[in-house]
């Protein structure tokens, strides 16, 4: 059993993990069990400390609280802290109660066993870790929620008649990332989009609706290859393009990923089809030597089972009591982090975004939000919010090349998988779905019924069959509104000088100020 002497606990410091303080201060809360039990786990990306001011700040990372906040230099007293000033961070909490043992946290629990405090931790030690400790059942002390949900995001609580608490925890030991409440995220689901998104098509015709949502669903696909960096051919993009146009109508499970890789991949040839078999990364290699340069480590082969089962029963019984769009955020950006398979992770990642959506009715009926083009119109952030999980993780995941230029992970790390910080990520998709819904669907249909103003404009002038308008079209569009020389003498030469001048003038009116969706 690993104990922290009580001096490990005191002491004003000006760094810590290579993280400057704005001030010196004592460590509290997560940081100091972290520095005293020595826990390699992603550090949290708020931080708490001690200073000697009696006012309390937020900057650089770190929450500076006043002198009359300070906690005990114990055990009991940092993890109270932690409970309740930083909320949950239950990669640390596994971490540190693997590092104490049984013994230390049942004497906690003992010292006060009736205790708000004392019974969360109880409840979480045997939540996390599986085990039992040697304690009768509670019988006394009001039920307290596991997750305060002031400060994160929980679901409808399940009691625990043996620790008397209310498990509010959203998602199971297998898998169970959280989000923070944030002044960003509450606006953000205060303004209900999805009742913006009826509105904005409440007066849309039907016929105009569906081709809308025919060009968003291609628009999506397209986006969501070319984010990967890949341009595959037309038919292609359109059958990933109808996969997405289905997805929330079937369960999520490994069989259902594995028919998603399928259909994304196309050419198996060359890659290996279902959950990998040995360690995987994103990054780069070195040009000499072959050798791996990771920007992100993935999960453990070992682990890929029980955390796609984790991530199956979170779509399944967990995500229908968060806002849709959260429930997207957690699943989406759990399974990239993950990186299940050896190609097709990140198109497959997109899609589960339209899958939570989908099924919980957050979009219009028969319309799919272009997700990906509002990513690929954001990439610069998109990465930022990848990074933000993988610059947490990477240094504490142990792990040496493999001839073949692959990482061969050393250490223990699904723990970094199965519960992480989703906050920035479900801030960053919340401001993508804003777009598809403020901007680009607006811009989509007004654009289709320029176009048809412009067609019927163009039919007033000739007889033209509708693919030879779309082409005509194209080549405005392409100069500027105006037909090329080389169109004139080509492919629209039978056009009078008085009909050509006409049809770039319905261009013009129909199109003034109109940029292309």
């Amino acid at each position: 059993m690993a104990r922290a002497p009580q001096n490990r606990f005191s002491g004003p410091v000006t760094v810590f993990h290579e993280r400057r303080l704005p001030e010196a201060a004592t460590l509290a809360g997560y940081a100091a069990l972290i520095d005293a039990y020595r826990l390699a786990v992603p550090i949290p990306a708020t931080l708490s400390a001690i200073g000697t001011r009696h006012r309390r700040t937020e900057q650089q990372g770190w929450r500076i609280f006043g002198p009359r906040y300070a906690p005990e230099a114990t055990l009991e007293g940092h993890l109270t802290f932690a409970l309740k000033h930083e909320g949950l961070d239950l990669c640390a909490l596994k971490r540190l109660f693997l590092s104490v043992g049984a013994a230390e946290v049942e004497a906690l629990v003992r010292a006060e066993p009736t205790g708000r405090y004392a019974r969360r931790i109880w409840f979480l030690y045997e939540w996390l870790t599986g085990a039992r400790l040697n304690l009768p059942d509670a019988t006394a002390g009001a039920y307290v929620t596991v997750l305060d949900a002031k400060l994160q995001f929980g679901v409808p609580a399940v009691n625990s008649s043996r620790h008397r608490v209310k498990n509010n925890l959203p998602g199971t030991p297998e898998f169970c990332p959280l989000v923070f409440r944030t002044a960003k995220i509450e606006e953000f689901i205060a303004s209900n989009l999805a009742e913006r998104a009826r509105a904005v098509v409440a007066d849309v015709p039907r016929d105009l609706l569906a081709r809308t949502a025919a060009f968003l669903l291609l628009k999506d696909s397209k986006s969501s290859y070319v984010i990967e960096g890949e341009h595959p051919p037309q038919d292609r993009i359109q059958r990933w393009g109808r996969a997405i146009g289905e997805a929330g109508r079937r369960p999520l499970d490994l069989d259902e990923l594995l028919r998603l890789q399928q259909i994304v991949i196309g050419d198996a040839r060359f890659v290996h089809l279902g959950l990998r078999q040995e360690g995987g990364f994103v990054g780069e290699h070195d040009r000499d030597t072959g050798g791996p340069i990771p920007d992100h480590i993935s999960a453990r082969h070992e682990d890929l089972r029980s955390l796609i089962n984790g991530m199956s029963e979170f779509d399944r019984a967990v995500s229908e009591h968060l806002d849709p769009v959260i429930g997207a955020a957690v699943l989406a950006f759990g399974f990239v982090f993950v990186h299940p398979f050896e190609d097709g992770n990140g198109r497959i990642h997109r899609y589960l975004i339209h899958h939570v959506l989908a099924r919980r009715g957050f979009n219009p009926p028969g319309l799919v939000f272009p997700v990906s083009s509002a990513i690929l119109n954001s990439i610069d952030q998109y990465r930022d919010v990848l990074e933000a999980y993988s610059t947490r993780v990477l240094p504490v995941v142990e792990w040496q090349p493999t001839p073949q230029g692959n990482v061969r992970v050393l250490n223990d790390t699904g723990d970094f998988y199965r519960s992480f910080d989703a906050t920035p990520q479900t801030e960053f998709l919340f401001e993508c779905v804003r777009k598809t819904i403020e901007e680009e669907l607006p811009a989509e249909t007004d654009y289709l019924r320029r176009y048809d103003e412009f067609k019927a404009g163009v039919e007033q002038i000739v007889d033209m069959p509708d693919q030879r308008i779309d082409l005509l079209f194209r080549m405005l569009r392409q100069n500027n509104g105006r037909l090329s020389q080389r169109a004139r003498q080509r492919e629209f030469e039978q056009l009078t000088a008085n009909e050509a001048e006409a049809i770039e003038a319905a261009y013009a009116r129909t199109f003034a100020g109109a940029a292309p969706p």
